[in-house]
């Protein structure tokens, strides 16, 4: 088992350095904590058969995987986050999951992802090659950033397993039945992801991947006022009628997903302390607005409140600490 943490990094720059490690050791993310002066983090990793167990305790802070992450053509992977303890939401593809103890997300490294702790948190990784998820899920494109909660199927039996398995239980499996161990977990997670959205979800494996291909376009150019269905469809090669068509395979349109992703990273941006500077009419404008009525009137019908209201209560939630460290 590898292990590495904060413990012994100096206090100036702990942040960058801990950010070069943790990439080092899983995938290429920004660590933002909410207090940078008193930021903790441990993660312990080991292989278990064809599957890499990741173990995350971290203290209360926002993980981003951004575009300037993402090594195009790079290995593709997936990573099945179990919230152990704390509470966390997961913002990726378009999704936002709520995760309580004993939740899971799945989660493509392929594509950005937003993972903001509630508290000091730890989260149980299980991560694998395509080839090894496509055996159990043969389309996980349709089920990345959706929440399975405990309660369904064998979700908190696969809980409790992958929690024994982080707790040092590897280590004491005599040698060949890792690979069954990782097959069965992976099972128990597949049937119960599918007996909670096989009903809703519809499409081919091939429809599933060109959406993924569309929300990742989408994502990459979300800043620009002038993303529409065309341009979509342009920068793809496909036909907007396609693009339009496949897209609302899950029964929301590809201009109502820009705005309401548009104004999801508003939000989360007028909720972040180091942002407190910036007025809202640069946050909208910097996220593909290109008027200030727009932008409050579709925010104000989204979130039930003004953005200025919404930042307001934002800010009277942050501790003293955030404060002070902005």
């Amino acid at each position: 088992m590898e292990r590495v943490s904060t413990a012994r990094l100096p206090a100036a720059g702990r942040l960058a350095a801990w950010n070069a490690i943790y990439s080092s050791h899983m995938s290429a993310v920004e660590f933002n904590p909410v207090d940078q002066h008193r930021f903790d983090a441990e993660l312990s990793v080991e292989q278990l058969g064809p599957v890499r167990l990741a173990k995350l305790s971290v203290d209360r802070c926002s993980i981003e995987r951004k575009r300037i992450h993402i090594v195009r053509n790079s290995s593709r992977l997936y990573t099945l986050l179990l919230q152990a303890k704390g509470s966390s939401t997961f913002y990726h593809c378009g999704n936002e999951a709520r995760l309580a103890e004993g939740d899971f997300v799945l989660c493509d490294l392929g594509m950005p992802h937003v993972f903001d702790t509630k508290d000091p948190s730890v989260t149980i990784m299980v991560r694998m090659a395509p080839e090894v998820l496509r055996e159990y899920l043969p389309t996980p494109e349709q089920f990345c950033g959706l929440h399975l909660g405990r309660t369904v199927g064998l979700a908190s039996s696969a809980a409790a397993i992958v929690q024994n398995l982080s707790d040092n239980v590897v280590a004491g499996l005599r040698s060949g039945y890792e690979t069954r161990v990782a097959r069965y977990l992976l099972e128990m997670i597949s049937m119960s992801y599918i007996a909670t959205y096989e009903p809703v979800l519809k499409g081919s494996a091939v429809q599933w991947q060109r959406r993924n291909a569309i929300i990742r376009y989408i994502e990459d150019n979300l800043r620009d006022p002038a993303l529409t269905a065309t341009s979509i469809a342009d920068g793809l090669g496909l036909s907007p009628r396609y693009v339009r068509n496949i897209f609302s395979m899950n029964g929301e349109k590809v201009l109502a997903y820009v705005l309401r992703r548009r104004l999801e990273e508003c939000a989360r941006q007028m909720q972040d302390p180091a942002w407190n500077g910036h007025t809202l009419t640069e946050i909208a404008y910097s996220w593909g607005f290109n008027s200030a009525a727009h932008f409050t009137r579709t925010f104000r019908d989204h979130f039930g409140v003004a953005p200025r209201e919404y930042r307001r209560s934002a800010q009277d939630s942050q501790p003293l600490a955030a404060s002070a460290g902005c």
